[in-house]
């Protein structure tokens, strides 16, 4: 879709943004919203159903509803968040359409893993594949500290 909107026949072709950074983010962005919207909808379905009627009865309007609500989910929130990171960290395809692979300008890790498999250096591309490894697990590591840090603010939290 991003690819059909930017080249330069789609409806958006004249501002240039195909093979850019630019598009490779819209790309991303494409990609990783469904798993945001799903996955939000349901927490807050959740949230509704375990809390809502308490918040209104005690005369929370809808912003502060939402605000209770997002700070006592914040870990369902941040999980949300790991979903959607995981998603575009792993995306090769949508990428190599509109970014055009590159070399400096829109090669991004995924995409030279493919090339460099593709063109049978092996060894490079195993190497790329751990430091990519490696940057997901750093991720997680932060992530995981974070929650320990506040392991007495999550009792009770789902």
């Amino acid at each position: 879709i991003v690819y059909l909107l930017l080249s330069r026949g789609g409806p958006l072709g004249s501002w240039g943004l195909l093979v850019t950074p630019t598009a490779m983010v819209l790309a991303q962005t494409n990609l990783v919203l469904p798993v945001i919207a799903a996955l939000t909808r349901q927490l807050v379905g959740d949230s509704l159903r375990d809390g809502g009627d308490q918040l209104r009865s005690m005369g929370a309007g809808p912003m502060a509803c939402a605000l209770l609500m997002l700070l006592h989910d914040r870990w369902a929130v941040l999980t949300i968040l790991i979903a959607a990171f995981g998603r575009a960290i792993a995306e090769v395809g949508a990428v190599m359409i509109v970014g055009g692979n590159i070399a400096g300008v829109t090669r991004v890790m995924t995409t030279s893993i493919a090339l460099e498999t593709s063109k049978g250096d092996l060894p490079l591309a195993m190497a790329l594949g751990i430091v990519l490894l490696a940057v997901v697990g750093v991720v997680n590591l932060f992530i995981g500290f974070a929650q320990r840090g506040h392991g007495s603010a999550l009792a009770g939290v789902r």
